[in-house]
């Protein structure tokens, strides 16, 4: 199994006020991840199956647009064992209601509510080891490169406070 390297890093309790404590918090470390497209998704499926790639790929983008029709309709898509794809949307409040119209909406969000078989779990907490969602996690430390996993701490990423990573669909 492969694990997900995490670091920590310092913030304040409640950002924005500076007499707040810090904490540490654990996040993946930056540039241990990868994103997958279609492609790479259709080579991985095509070395485990007798599909090609090209067929794999013709299935998948062919996926793609009928949940954004779907989605567009505002219904919403349930992919067994993934989730279910939905629509919001964002639009502020007026105090009189006819001037509560369609043109006030400044936003429509996808969004995914993950599955219950899907769910991830901390391989070190797991009550089942080497369940299929169950996601291994090992602290990258300044310290490792020694091969010691123990100690240490990482400096807070300055550009980064809140530990999440930008969106990589815009």
């Amino acid at each position: 199994m492969m694990s997900v390297s995490v670091v920590r890093y310092m913030r304040k309790k409640r950002l924005g006020i500076a007499s707040s404590p810090n904490i540490y918090l654990l996040k993946q470390a930056a540039g241990t991840s990868k994103i997958y497209d279609l492609d790479a998704l259709a080579n991985d499926i095509e070395m485990a199956g007798s599909l090609s790639k090209e067929d794999i790929l013709h299935v998948m983008k062919s996926f793609v647009r009928s949940i954004r029709n779907v989605l567009k309709e505002g219904n919403k898509v349930r992919v067994d064992g993934l989730g279910i794809f939905y629509i919001t949307l964002t639009c502020p409040g007026v105090e009189v209601e006819k001037d509560c119209t369609i043109k006030n909406i400044s936003r429509v969000n996808l969004r995914f509510k993950v599955a219950s078989t899907l769910r991830l779990v901390n391989d070190s907490l797991a009550t089942t080891r080497s369940a299929p969602n169950n996601v291994e996690f090992v602290l990258k430390t300044e310290t490792a490169a020694t091969g010691d996993n123990t100690g240490g701490t990482t400096p807070p990423d300055p550009t980064n406070p809140g530990g999440d990573e930008d969106d990589p669909n815009g």
